[in-house]
Order: C-alpha cells, then structure tokens, then sequence
C-alpha cells in the first residue's frame, strides 16, 4: 500500500528536492522559517500528499479545532506535501513540507526517494538549524552532513565527526545516497543565546546556502531584513549589562579563532557552552 497520493505529475527538468519536515532539532527555528519563506515566494502547487493517518500520531499532533461562537467549525490536521515551484530563473525545484513522521520511516524514505526519482532529481538538500557556541554578532556559520565522503569533502561547510541522534532527514539523505542521487543537509549554526526565538539570521543563511550549492535562484532579502531587526534587539539587551558585553566578545574571540586555526581554538567547547548557557539565563530574565 501507497504511503502518498499523487495529484499530478507534471514534467520537471531536474529538480532539486528541499527537505524541511518538522519535528526534529531546529534552533531559532531556522528550518521552518526558511521553509515558510520559500512558501511564501515561490507559491509552489501540490504534487501530492501522504497519509498521515499511517505516519502521523496524532496524540502527540493534535489537530487544532476551530471554535466560533461555541461553535466547532473545522479541525485543521498536520499535513505531509510534495509540493513543485520554479526559482526566479525558471529552474524547476521540488519542496518536501510538513511533519516529521512518527511511524514508517523506512518506508517513507523509500517512497519520498522514489517520487524524487520519477520526477528527475538531480539532487536532495535538507535545512535545519542546531545551537552552537556562536555570538549573534557574527555571520551564521552552515555546517553539512553527506551522503558520501566525496560529496561532503565538496562542499565549503562545517564538517564535523560525532554520534548523534538522527531525525527523517538523515534516513531520507540516506536511501537517497544509496539510489544514486546526491543528498546533502545544510544546517545553521544558531547562537545557544537565542536557540529558543525565532532566528532569522538563520533562515536567511539556509536559504543564501541552498542557493549557493544547487545553483537556484533563491531571494532571501526579506529574511535578512528581519535579521538585522532582531540582531539590533538582541544588542540592546546585551548592552543592558558589561559582563554579558564580555560574555559575548569571548564568544567572538572564540568563533574568530576557529575561523583563523581550526585545530586550535583557545576556548573548548564546554567554555562556549557554559557561557552561552549563562547568557541565556540573562536573556531568559528579560522583560519581553
């Protein structure tokens, strides 16, 4: 049995497939704005649906009911779309939106790689974002996951060796990888600071990113308009106090040491971690 619906099947010159399903770590809230930014731009229309009565539980997704006048007028359920759009060059780009799935995960990678297959990709990217000890007051480092060594020794971002927990889109870039089509996840490096608040910066350097390696034509400037909005308030809340003034220049001596020797930073991350923990505390206690 099908896990999708399709509604059409239009002819595609090589899509690239962005993957922003929701669910899993996403600081600031980068992926998901990223995905409503992209939404928003490129009115996309809907190729087809998967049944999220078999992915989806709905204790832990709740629909939302809609009361009017003590009256229940509509349940808006979680969706999972495949959805088609054009870039402002014309390329074709195909945007996997809406929950992370709760069940059948090897069985929806399959079919989310084989719908991407018919349809011609030539490529997978998943965006999301993760906390990092990063100041606010320097550019959004994107870090990459791969699915092969050559692939991610291609591409001029963050690279990294750990064990972590994984969400769908590692399982999708996965089964992607095996099939033969290139699979990559873009992530932004979110400051601990402000991992829990929308993090425009974020989403803007995703969006400029996805652009950069796949070679669309993507706008971000509304993004990073509202990244220069929401850096300028966290500056007024940092200049509120000298320690935390400090706190964050040791941030930045941190981040432009990596930046300069890698291999020799002369904060360990524990140190930027502590201090960005201490920080947000400070920002927690904040009114507004």
């Amino acid at each position: 049995m099908s896990l999708y619906e399709l509604h059409e099947r239009p002819a595609l010159d090589a899509p690239i497939l962005v993957m922003t399903l929701e669910g899993w770590i996403d600081a600031g809230a980068g992926g998901a704005n990223a995905a409503a930014h992209l939404l928003e731009t490129l009115s996309p229309t809907v190729l087809a649906t998967f049944d999220t009565d078999l992915l989806l539980d709905y204790r832990a997704r709740r629909p939302v009911m809609h009361i009017e006048d003590g009256v229940s007028t509509n349940l808006a359920w979680t969706d999972i779309r495949l959805l088609a759009a054009k870039d402002a060059a014309g390329k074709d780009l195909l945007l996997l939106v809406g929950a992370e799935p709760d069940h059948a995960w090897r069985a929806f990678s399959g079919e989310v790689v084989q719908l991407a297959g018919e349809f011609g990709a030539r490529m997978v990217v998943g965006l999301g974002a993760y906390p990092a000890a990063a100041p606010h007051t320097r550019p959004v480092k994107l870090a990459c996951t791969a699915a092969t060594a050559e692939l991610a020794r291609a591409m001029p971002f963050v690279r990294g060796s750990l064990d972590v927990p994984a969400g769908i889109h590692a399982a999708i870039e996965r089964e992607a990888g095996e099939s033969g089509i290139p699979a990559i996840g873009l992530w932004a490096q979110v400051p601990h600071y402000a991992a829990a608040m929308p993090y425009p910066a974020a989403s803007a350097a995703l969006v400029d990113g996805l652009g950069r390696l796949t070679g669309l034509a993507l706008d971000a400037a509304g993004l990073h308009q509202e990244a220069i909005e929401a850096s300028g308030r966290l500056d007024a809340l940092v200049a509120e106090s000298d320690e935390h003034q400090e706190l964050v220049r040791q941030l930045e001596a941190h981040t432009d040491t990596e930046d300069e020797a890698p291999d020799e930073s002369p904060l360990e991350m524990q140190s930027g971690d502590e201090i960005a923990a201490e920080f947000e505390r400070f920002l927690r206690d904040q009114d507004g």
